[in-house]
């Protein structure tokens, strides 16, 4: 059913085979509990219906990552994890070579987020079993429960790949379904810069006092998580974040009333932590106040979207939650009260739904400018 290399030379076989085609199936088992980055426990791979389980503790694979990466075509499911495991890996990204099967599903209206299980069963009607789901993939030796487990998550992978293909094509949605794919792997690849994180935890309600406060603390954050490999949230959660510049702290004293605020972390860092919230830049350098959300009282503007969209869905045969998901209609509409370059949208906005549905939107939003503008403004 399946072979498990352990040892170097056994990769041999493995390449020559990966070498006489040019689309595999992948799949990965990692830890990442107490650390910033993943571990790898094992990459599964299926070449031409054989299938290789690869052992991330004792392998270099550095080769295998090279064909990897020049493959035509590397299928997953639900790969944003599986990426981030191979960036960092491989010391490369992004992989944008990739068909992901869950994406895949969405065009043809399983939802946004069917699991693998459900996916088999109900795609080609076929059951695989679970149970091995929290096992700890880093422990050896890995029993035999474990190792068939991890098989089966790609041994009917590329028939499932085949049969959401073939279902798009017919539909005339594969080329989109495929686009969608890269510009989701290009955005797992795209890293935040440093300067911008605080976006992730900052809010509308914020004064611009904060919101540098805020920089400063998740930019630390961050290098401090990285150099130390650990999660972010072992040093300071998003809502230790958000109290400290609530309750601006002048002493390790009044560490005491934040949330969540870990002992270790005050004892090594609180010194730092007060002075990155007492310290500041000049003012001429602080961030800007955030815009609101748009919170029109009158739904007219929304009403129109939405049923423009599910026209829209109809006319295509793409899913409304495929064509826009909420947190693009957000963008879109920022990009308004911002007076933005539309090249700066998200590529999903710019790609096959340009046309067909963010540029129409736009021009609707264009008519309304004056108030979204108003309703979303920085409060004062």
């Amino acid at each position: 059913m399946f072979e498990y290399l352990t040892e170097q030379s056994q990769l041999g076989e493995l390449y020559t085979q990966m070498a006489h085609t040019d689309t595999y199936a992948l799949d990965t088992e990692f830890i990442k509990t107490n650390t910033l980055w993943p571990y790898l426990g094992l990459l599964q791979i299926n070449v031409n219906e054989k299938i290789y389980l690869l052992d991330g503790q004792s392998l270099d694979l550095t080769d295998l990552w090279l064909l990897v990466f020049n493959a035509r075509q590397n299928i997953f499911h639900a790969c944003g994890e599986d990426l981030d495991l191979i960036h960092h890996y491989a010391n490369q990204k992004p992989l944008d070579n990739i068909f992901d099967t869950q994406v895949g599903l969405s065009f043809l209206g399983f939802g946004l987020q069917l699991g693998y299980q459900q996916a088999l069963q109900q795609i080609l009607g076929i059951h695989v079993d679970k149970g091995e789901t929290r096992s700890d993939w880093l422990a050896r030796p890995l029993r035999p429960e474990q190792l068939q487990y991890a098989a089966n998550d790609v041994i009917h992978l590329s028939a499932l790949a085949k049969q959401i293909q073939s279902d798009l094509n017919q539909r005339g949605l594969l080329d989109a379904a495929i686009e969608d794919c890269v510009n989701y792997a290009r955005e797992v690849a795209t890293d935040t810069e440093l300067s911008q994180i605080y976006l992730d935890v900052a809010t509308f309600r914020h004064n611009r006092r904060q919101l540098v406060q805020l920089q400063q603390l998740c930019v630390w954050r961050e290098q401090i998580a990285r150099a130390t490999n650990q999660p972010r949230s072992f040093i300071l959660k998003n809502s230790t974040l958000l109290d400290l510049v609530d309750q601006q702290p002048t002493s390790m004293f009044q560490f005491g009333k934040i949330k969540d605020m870990k002992p270790n972390v005050i004892r090594e860092h609180g010194k730092t932590i007060l002075d990155l919230i007492r310290f500041l830049p000049d003012e001429s350098l602080w961030p800007m106040r955030i815009h609101r959300a748009y919170r029109q009282k009158d739904t007219d503007l929304i009403d129109q979207i939405n049923a423009f969209t599910a026209q829209i869905s109809v006319e295509t045969q793409v899913p409304v939650d495929v064509l826009l998901r909420k947190k693009w209609l957000s963008t879109l509409f920022s990009h308004i009260a911002k007076n933005g370059n539309e090249a700066d949208l998200p590529n999903h906005l710019l790609g096959w739904r340009y046309e067909v549905l963010t540029r129409p939107i736009l021009e609707l939003l264009h008519q309304q400018k004056e108030i979204i503008a108003v309703e979303m403004a920085p409060i004062d």
